[in-house]
C-alpha cells in the first residue's frame, strides 16, 4: 500500500495576507471565532499547527459590535493583582464606554491557541473603533 507523501510546510513558503474585518452589527463571539481563524491561519492550504503561518487582521467598528441576551449588564471583565482584596470587575457597557477594542481582543485571546505562539499572533491584530485606519493600501483589490 503506497502512502501519500506531503512535503512539509516550512515557514519561509509562508505569504502573509491582510483581512479587514468590519465588526459593524456582527455578534462579539461570531466576529472573534472569525479573527482568530484568520489570524492563526487556518484559512490556508498550508497550515500547520506548530508554525506561526498566520494572517495579519485589521478590525474596524469595534465600538458598533453587538452582543446577545443581557450580557450588556451581566457580563463582567475581570484582573486580579494578587494581592488580598486585589480583584477589579467591569460590566460589558462600561469596557465598551472606556475601550471598546478591549472587548475584541479579549475575545479573540480566548479563542487563539494556548502556546508559545498566541503572544506573536495576537501582535498582529490592529483594532479600531471606527472606520478610520492607516493600512489601506495593505489589502488585495
Amino acid at each position: 500500500m503506497k502512502t501519500h507523501y506531503t512535503k512539509p510546510t516550512k515557514i519561509k513558503e509562508m505569504k502573509r495576507s491582510w483581512y479587514l474585518v468590519d465588526c459593524k452589527g456582527k455578534i462579539l463571539g461570531h466576529a472573534a471565532t472569525e479573527i482568530a481563524s484568520l489570524l492563526v491561519g487556518k484559512n490556508k492550504p498550508n497550515y500547520s499547527a506548530n508554525l506561526d503561518c498566520g494572517n495579519t487582521v485589521v478590525v474596524v467598528n469595534s465600538r458598533l459590535i453587538e452582543v446577545s441576551g443581557k450580557k450588556e449588564k451581566e457580563k463582567l471583565y475581570g484582573k486580579y493583582s494578587g494581592y488580598p482584596g486585589g480583584l477589579k470587575t467591569k460590566a460589558l457597557w462600561q469596557v465598551r464606554k472606556e475601550n471598546p477594542n478591549e472587548m475584541i481582543r479579549r475575545a479573540v485571546w480566548g479563542m487563539l491557541p494556548k502556546n508559545k505562539l498566541r503572544d506573536r499572533l495576537v501582535k498582529r491584530l490592529w483594532i479600531y473603533p471606527d472606520e478610520k485606519h492607516q493600512y489601506k493600501d495593505k489589502f488585495m483589490k
